[in-house]
């Protein structure tokens, strides 16, 4: 799944997405790209489930 993260600017936003996103399935693959502000998720969680962690953690994301 791939989400698109306007806010996440740096390498710290991208730890701080793979966090929110480790904290919901903490075997999830997350591969994040700040130029880009892209997120690739390999996770067993569902979409809704990785959105509405994002967005708590203030990376409100849109589906890319």
């Amino acid at each position: 799944m791939q989400f698109h993260i306007e806010d996440m600017t740096c390498g710290g936003c991208a730890r701080g997405v793979t966090k929110a996103i480790q904290s919901v399935d903490p075997n999830a693959t997350v591969m994040a790209d700040p130029p880009t502000r892209s997120v690739k998720v390999i996770s067993s969680a569902s979409r809704e489930q990785l959105e509405a962690a994002l967005r708590a953690a203030g990376f409100p994301p849109r589906a890319a």
